[in-house]
């Protein structure tokens, strides 16, 4: 499966901040549940987080692309199947790794 990178920073920015929210809200729905689990998994406070300092370095300026893999994707390889977003985590990912994916022909788009 071919993942579908950012085409804007705006969009990119957006992918980042709703993995934000979908963090938040996995951990609102395990909480609610947890009367039937004996304890949160233990990926959910290093994933939390990691979206969160990416979020971080968004807002404040310091955010670059790399060639390298961000923090979250060994919970991701790990517990993909745990996390329900994990779709948007490998694009948000690929797009890091290897930029926006600008359309040569309309540079503009």
């Amino acid at each position: 499966m071919t993942l579908r990178r950012a085409y804007t920073a705006a969009e990119y920015a957006e992918w980042v901040k709703q993995a934000v929210f979908e963090s938040k809200d996995l951990r609102a729905c395990l909480e609610y549940d947890l009367e039937e689990m004996q304890r949160l998994p233990s990926f959910l406070d290093p994933l939390e987080q990691s979206i969160n300092d990416l979020f971080t370095k968004m807002k404040n300026g310091n955010y670059q692309f790399e060639r390298s893999d961000l923090v979250f994707m060994d919970l991701v390889r790990r517990y993909g199947d745990e996390i329900p977003f994990s779709t948007l985590l490998k694009q948000i990912n690929e797009t890091h790794k290897y930029g926006l994916d600008i359309d040569p022909t309309n540079p503009t788009a």
